[in-house]
């Protein structure tokens, strides 16, 4: 099962993994010093406005950056799906993962299903027909 988590945004919005039950979430963890986070974080984003309006969430959690530096990364990088801020890496410790960028799928029930360890590209038909697999409705 996936670890929970609550974290908060650079704009302090909250997220939670019960926020995503019931839906295939995709789950990335970056930060903006790695650069094949940041290589992959504009597929992700095209990813993203494939999946938005079909039930299929992405967030990409960073790890151990402040607000400011992740505010800073999207005046170069735009990104406009959840961004959270696992400053102190203590929800990283608990996901199964050795570097950066790694990727989980999460199925509707809470399962991970998927990990991705290195870059991507997110919005390639085949890995997203993948993730669509999994909804339920």
């Amino acid at each position: 099962m996936a670890p929970d988590f609550e974290l908060s945004g650079p704009n302090a919005e909250v997220y939670r993994l019960e926020d995503f039950q019931g839906k295939p979430l995709i789950v990335n963890f970056w930060a903006t010093w790695c650069p094949p986070c940041r290589a992959e974080m504009p597929s992700m984003q095209r990813a993203w406005e494939q999946v938005e309006s079909e039930g299929i969430a992405i967030i990409a959690i960073n790890v151990g950056e402040d607000s400011e530096a992740v505010k800073a990364f999207l005046e170069q990088v735009p990104v406009d799906f959840p961004l959270p801020l696992d400053t102190d890496s203590a929800v990283t410790q608990r996901w199964p993962l050795r570097g950066l960028p790694t990727t989980f799928v999460v199925a509707p029930d809470g399962r991970l299903v998927y990990k991705a360890t290195g870059e991507r590209e997110w919005d390639d038909p085949a890995l997203l027909d993948q993730v669509r697999a999994l909804k339920t409705d």
